[in-house]
């Protein structure tokens, strides 16, 4: 670092005239990179790493392509910079440039004229991530009185922590450190979607010769520095965690004495595993009896195993809640809960909780009561919210997020929207996220949001979503807000640092928008006491005892994970103990044991001479996140086409090569995408997503691309139309983005795009 710039002080602001210093954070995923930042005049104008900060790691850095692009993306003429105001027909791509206080006069008049038509519930938002702070939004909600959040949650987060939850009582950790014995990652690919320090230490386990297995139909990056690769079909895996649990019974894995004395349902666990022994399994899945075998053998040896899920088991409709319960009971029968080097139970915030910011005890009874997920889904509403909490709050007091595990199922706001029933949805905010590319089923999705009477979007770019609003507001971004990440407010770690800088332009924090919009809808003053969100955020440490500023010098607050807290206090379930056959569960119409779902076939595509497959979606690469980053020219030379991944006998098969230009078809539409030969399961194609076109004509029809090349044209968002309906879970609400047939065809190539 230079002697002659001064450094700002941590949690600082740098002065608007000269040339300072100053530490602040990435923001271009949710890993939050410490950076210093030279700014001279309110403009940043060059960046380095920081060492002294949280979580700071050379090679992380050194790999990744996003951080050293912030400058730019600050001064891009591809922001948003001003509010907009849509004039002529909706998507019609013509604005008219307000301010900010005639945009939020004429949003919240409106808004406050449909609530007294329609009343409160008429009002829906929308969530990606991780670009945004979420506990605003959901506090304008509860004081609104709108119980229609909605956002990924059923097919990314909420089925872990809803399942770990049923099970232990809370959620856990892994606790990977020098201890760890072996390490499990099922349906997750840190090489691509982390890229982080957790990828740095996988990568040192497989160098010192650690087991490291990794349960994915595509052999991933990640599966490729693994010891072991279990490659099951599609959907299929529940059986696989069954066949495990089995084979480590039958090689005498299970911790007896951590079972008899904290487990409850053993027995009955056993039984329902039984029948998967590793040739019905291979039979099931196409997984070899021999690598299950091998692979139950890391969890039998005694040592501390880890176990990283990602969304790869989070989408596999009514299938995803059993494979969380079983990798769940998994842990629990060879003792690695709440075990140094396998995971720890989290603790509550010590830092304000995210149950407490987003003021949801203020929601009306009779408003929780209208929420759309009412009569579909039984477990992820506010019912089973307040029944999980009963039970959380004997350790502790504690209490999960409730927004998130009570958002609503998305297809559900679309269907009132165009349909009024069981009423009518007519506004929607969008905020951090992309709805139209993003949430499955992109025809419904532009559909629903064309009918509505009020569209917001607070966005960076004038995404395919953006333009069907009626009001685009201008969002600070990375380097231009402060950062507090906390993973929902379910432990006890927070991390990120101040701003570098003023929003350029007319940008303001997600945060000064809800508050404005609170205020002028009658909100009081006294709910909102924060003036700016440095100092929302500084309240929320506060319990810490840790000033604001000192948080910002270190980038981290986390206490040291605490083993084997059970015995002092037993876990937060019915029994008491970690419940391997769960009493919670029938309550609502789940089973107390991991149960398999046959998932019957959805329709097919109509198009004749095409070849049936199964299709997976949701494939990430760098240096796209989601949805986003299209616009960047370096990233697109980089990576200028979405893939479909075959493997080389399924590409034979089709006769197929290398760049080939494919049409994906489903029941919802088809999907052009350009062929990669990789090592995957056969009969399976898997489809990149997030893919739009910045640089194509805004407005309607074509939406800057947003039905060229998105894999969520093929997919569905199905409401679950009972508990044994095969594309949807009725108690969380997963729908199936996996384990879907297709069809596929070759195609002309387009040359315009290589």
């Amino acid at each position: 670092m230079s002697d002659e710039i001064e450094l700002v002080a941590p949690g600082d602001v740098p002065p608007a005239e000269g040339t300072w210093k100053v530490r602040s954070n990435c923001h271009f995923c949710g890993y939050l990179c410490g950076l210093t930042a030279t700014v001279t005049d309110g403009r940043v104008t060059d960046l380095e790493p920081d060492p002294t900060r949280y979580p700071y790691d050379q090679s992380v850095l050194a790999g990744c392509p996003r951080w050293r692009t912030n400058i730019a993306f600050l001064e891009s003429e591809d922001r948003v910079n001003y509010p907009l105001k849509r004039v002529g027909e909706r998507g019609s791509g013509r604005w008219r440039r307000v301010g900010w206080d005639e945009a939020l006069a004429d949003i919240s008049a409106r808004l406050l004229a449909l609530k007294e038509r329609y009343g409160a519930e008429t009002l829906a938002t929308a969530i990606g991530g991780p670009h945004a702070t979420y506990w605003p939004l959901h506090r304008f909600l509860s004081l609104f009185g709108s119980p229609n959040n909605m956002g990924i949650g059923q097919i990314c987060w909420n089925p872990r922590i809803w399942m770990e939850a049923v099970t232990y009582g809370w959620p856990v950790a892994p606790a990977i450190d020098e201890v760890t014995g072996g390490l499990f990652l099922w349906g997750t690919n840190p090489a691509e979607s982390d890229n982080s320090l957790f990828w740095r230490a996988i990568q040192g386990m497989a160098r010192q010769g650690l087991p490291v297995v990794v349960v994915d139909p595509r052999e991933t990056r990640t599966a490729r520095v693994a010891s072991l690769w279990l490659a099951p079909k599609p959907g299929t895996d529940p059986v696989v965690a069954l066949g495990l649990i089995r084979e480590v019974i039958a090689q005498g894995g299970v911790n007896q004495a951590f079972v008899d004395q904290w487990c409850s349902g053993f027995e009955e666990l056993a039984q329902q595993a039984a029948p998967y022994t590793p040739q019905r399994v291979e039979e099931l899945t196409g997984v070899p009896a021999e690598k299950l075998v091998a692979a139950a053998a890391v969890w039998s040896s005694g040592v501390p195993v880890a176990l990283v899920s990602g969304r790869g088991i989070d989408q596999l409709g009514p299938n995803t809640y059993q494979i969380h319960r079983a990798i769940n009971c998994l842990r629990a029968i060879t003792g690695n809960v709440d075990r140094d080097g396998a995971c720890h139970l989290m603790t509550k915030p010590t830092f304000i909780p995210e149950v407490e910011l987003e003021m949801s005890d203020r929601l009306a009874p009779e408003q929780r009561e209208k929420s759309l997920n009412r009569g579909v889904i039984s477990l992820q509403t506010w019912e089973g919210w307040e029944a999980i909490s009963e039970l959380t709050a004997k350790v502790g007091g504690n209490r999960l997020p409730a927004r998130y595990l009570t958002s609503v199922h998305p297809g559900r706001v679309w269907q009132a929207a165009l349909t009024g029933d069981p009423y009518p949805v007519r506004a929607l905010v969008t905020m951090g996220c992309n709805p139209l590319v993003t949430y499955g089923d992109t025809r419904l999705v532009h559909d629903a949001i064309a009918s509505m009477d009020l569209v917001v979007a607070l966005e960076y770019h004038l995404t395919p979503t953006a333009q069907l609003a009626d009001y685009v507001l201008p969002m600070a971004g990375a380097l231009e807000r402060p950062l507090l990440q906390v993973d929902g407010g379910v432990a006890d770690v927070a991390y990120g640092g101040e701003r570098a800088c003023d929003p350029y332009f007319e940008r303001r924090s997600d945060y000064d928008f809800w508050r404005d919009l609170g205020l002028r809808c009658g909100q009081s003053p006294e709910d909102w006491p924060d003036e700016d969100l440095s100092a929302a955020q500084a309240r929320t440490m506060a319990p810490t005892g840790l000033a604001w500023d000192e948080f910002c010098n270190a980038g981290l607050w986390a206490t040291p994970p605490v083993y084997e807290s059970y015995k002092e206090h037993g876990f937060a379930t019915t029994t008491g103990k970690i419940e391997l056959a769960s009493e919670f569960l029938p309550r609502f119409g789940g089973d107390r044991v991991p149960t398999p779902k046959q998932l019957e076939p959805l329709a097919p595509g109509p198009d004749a001479g095409t070849v049936p497959l199964t299709l997976i979606t949701g494939a990430r690469f760098l240096p796209y996140y989601a949805s986003s980053y299209f616009e960047n020219p370096s990233f697109r030379k980089r990576h200028p086409v979405p893939w479909a991944e075959f493997s080389p006998a399924t590409a034979a098969r089709l006769g197929l090569s290398e760049g080939d230009e494919v049409e994906v078809g489903t029941a919802h539409g088809s999907v052009r995408f350009s062929v990669r030969i990789t090592s995957m399961v056969d009969d399976v194609v898997s489809v990149e997503y997030g893919w739009w076109y910045p640089e194509k004509p805004a407005g309607e029809p074509g939406l800057s691309g947003a039905f060229e090349r998105n894999a969520n044209v093929l997919t569905g968002c199905d409401v679950p139309q009972g508990p044994d309906d095969p594309k949807a879970d009725s108690l969380i609400g997963t729908w199936r983005y996996g384990a879907q047939p297709c069809t596929v065809r070759k195609a002309a190539p387009r040359p315009s795009e290589r």
